[in-house]
């Protein structure tokens, strides 16, 4: 009965299923002198999990020391950071103003082309005007000549 359940056991332990209590179980199990033959082969794992538990090493580890970070260098470099930040916001404002102006600058001027040839179309306009008033001139004139025909009966 227990050899089935040392071999249940092995079958959790190799699944990654057993708890400590089990695996101490295991352990205890493979330090026995006379293991069964066909578990020999894990015995020799488990010894070396015993005997590698009861290594210690001599080596000393120096841990280093935490960096020190003056808190003053800390705030200065925080207020150049923000600083250059605000830099870098107003010299984008500064760009799209300026951008700004150019483009009302070359409006102003297209509006200043346009109204240079809406110009040059009234300048045709006025000579109509002239030649309204050639035409009335002209209407004066057929009521002299009407007004000469009724005189002189023709």
């Amino acid at each position: 009965m227990e050899l089935a359940k040392i071999e249940n056991l092995l079958e959790k332990y190799f699944e990654a299923e057993t708890s400590l209590k089990e695996e101490a179980i295991l352990k205890d199990f493979f330090e026995q002198e006379d293991v069964p033959a066909h578990l020999a082969e894990h015995k020799e794992m488990f010894n070396f999990f015993s005997a590698s538990s009861m290594e210690s090493s001599e080596r000393k580890i120096e841990l280093k020391k935490p960096v020190n970070l003056n808190l003053r260098w800390l705030s200065i470099a925080a207020m150049l950071i923000f600083f250059i930040g605000v830099y870098s916001v107003y010299q984008e404002n500064e760009r799209e103003e300026e951008e700004a102006r150019l483009a009302y600058m070359e409006t102003q001027k297209a509006l200043e082309l346009i109204s240079q040839s809406l110009n040059k179309g009234t300048g045709a306009i006025a000579q109509l005007d002239k030649f309204n008033k050639g035409t009335e001139a002209m209407a004066q004139l057929r009521t002299f000549e009407s007004a000469k025909n009724k005189v002189f009966n023709q």
